[in-house]
């Protein structure tokens, strides 16, 4: 059978562009390839049956990159840290190819790991294994957990020796593809703006929408939709990562999908219990990007866009999109919050009353801030332990989940078992028999914090024993009720 992938119909959507937004660049030559993941999830979005697409098919197209031409490595730059830095663009991965899904949308094949670029900067251009892992870990649970996000295709272990400073080394070496809607970035707009090219912003403004905002096509004030629709789409994917306990770490502007994707994940984490100023990147001494901040710096890289689409957009109609985000994310994160709660189908009982909402949502952080109960272990035995009868005796909620307590830590507990218990009651008797089957779609029961990425590591370091990380993304992928 011939190469399902060497079949697909390719769109030439982003090379049609030109070379003002790429160079066009070669994959590295593997000593070895090992397929160490495949996505067969995606293959059935490009319409493939995974069972006509062979593991050697995989390392042909995505490990030695044979039958296809050119690789596009992309131009852009970004803040970092809060500098702007004009020497970025891809380092280390290009642009594969673009295809239809079965959906009408496009989407990116993007490498990470397949060689040297004009952008390394020095760097020479690999992936470690345990960072593809770990990238693979990520998108797999983010997905499964309702968050917008690229999705790992494939993971070919390449068997270079590599040398990094945090990890312990030599170190084995990986090649990714990332399948997602889009990689263009904020950082791709602000390389416009830094060599004034107003004339190639519109150019790249009217491809974004045309391809990924196409609704807006037809309407005379597209660019400003625009806008304000990527703000909502930040507000609500910024909700999604706060809610599930996500700390993406490196929040640069080149980092920023222009379809408000989540994508490119290095130092991440998942909380182990609610700490607002949780840290994932051990090099962010200043906490920048720390878990509380998140929104705030969504907030802020949106408008740092402001001033490459200025040549294009009214500041009045910047400023105006740019000013609903708050709204947008309070309203976003409170529902997931609610559906974590399993009292989503409140209704009309908070949409009356929203102060109700409002100190629910309140009351589960201070609970959560002031007992360290782990985050997931919470919502995980509220899944587990949900009894109508506590809408009726509110102190019997979760009573065997806290130990011994202080007196301001049992308080932070009293109350909020008052307040959910008080939510309870609103509910009519055949929405508080629903509460189950809500805490069960929206709290996973296997949620991959770092303790359990390393466990899964050690045996592969090991041992080369696969198994633990195929039973750990087996695990996440059936951690929900869908």
């Amino acid at each position: 059978m011939p190469n399902s992938f060497s079949t697909l119909s390719y769109e030439p959507a982003f090379e049609l562009l030109g070379g003002d937004f790429y160079d066009v660049v070669a994959a590295a030559e593997f000593p070895q390839h090992q397929l160490r993941f495949r996505n067969d999830e995606v293959l059935k979005v490009l319409g493939i049956d995974p069972d006509d697409v062979s593991d050697e098919d995989f390392i042909s197209t995505f490990g030695k990159f044979q039958d296809r031409q050119p690789f596009l490595a992309m131009r852009y730059h970004g803040y970092q840290f809060g500098e702007y830095n004009p020497f970025l663009g891809d380092g280390r991965g290009f642009l594969y190819g673009q295809v239809r899904g079965v959906d009408g949308e496009l989407y990116d094949f993007g490498t990470k790991g397949s060689g040297p670029t004009p952008y390394s900067r020095g760097g020479d251009g690999r992936l470690t294994l345990k960072g593809g892992v770990r990238e693979v870990i990520a998108a797999e649970a983010l997905h499964r957990y309702g968050v917008k996000t690229s999705r790992c295709l494939s993971l070919v272990e390449t068997g270079e020796a590599l040398w990094r400073g945090d990890e312990p080394s030599p170190t084995r070496s990986s090649v990714m593809v990332r399948f997602s809607r889009s990689h263009i970035r904020f950082g791709t707009f602000e390389r416009l703006h830094y060599f004034k090219r107003p004339d190639l912003i519109q150019t790249l403004l009217d491809h974004v929408i045309e391809y990924y905002y196409r609704h807006l096509w037809e309407q005379p004030d597209r660019e400003a939709l625009f806008y304000d629709e990527l703000v909502k789409r930040v507000a609500t994917l910024t909700a999604q990562w706060m809610s599930v306990g996500f700390c993406h770490a490196v929040l640069n502007t080149d980092n920023m999908s222009i379809t408000g994707e989540s994508f490119d994940y290095g130092p991440y984490a998942f909380l182990n219990t609610y700490d607002p100023v949780f840290t994932a990147a051990y090099f962010d001494y200043g906490r920048r990007y720390c878990f509380k901040n998140q929104p705030i710096i969504c907030r802020w890289n949106l408008e740092l866009l402001q001033a490459p689409l200025r040549s294009v957009i009214s500041q009045d109609a910047l400023d105006a999109a740019l000013a609903q985000f708050d709204d947008e994310y309070q309203s976003a994160y409170q529902a997931r919050m609610l559906a974590k709660l399993g009292i989503q189908e409140l209704g009309s009982a908070l949409s009356i009353d929203s102060s109700l909402a409002d100190e629910v949502v309140a009351a589960t952080l201070a609970m959560l801030y002031s007992t360290q109960v782990g985050y997931y272990e919470f919502f995980r035995a509220l899944r587990q332990q949900f009894e109508p009868e506590w809408a009726d005796d509110p102190s019997s909620i979760l009573a065997d989940v806290f130990g011994e307590m202080e007196d301001e830590t049992l308080n932070a507990v009293i109350r909020w078992r008052e307040v959910y218990g008080r939510s309870l009651q609103t509910l009519s008797p055949e929405k508080l028999e629903q509460v189950s089957i809500t805490l069960a779609r929206h709290n996973p029961d296997s949620v991959p914090i770092r303790s359990e990425i390393e466990a899964i590591w050690e045996p592969i370091v090991l041992k080369d024993d696969w198994q633990p990380f195929y039973e750990l993304l087996k695990q996440i992928r059936h951690s929900v009720i869908e």
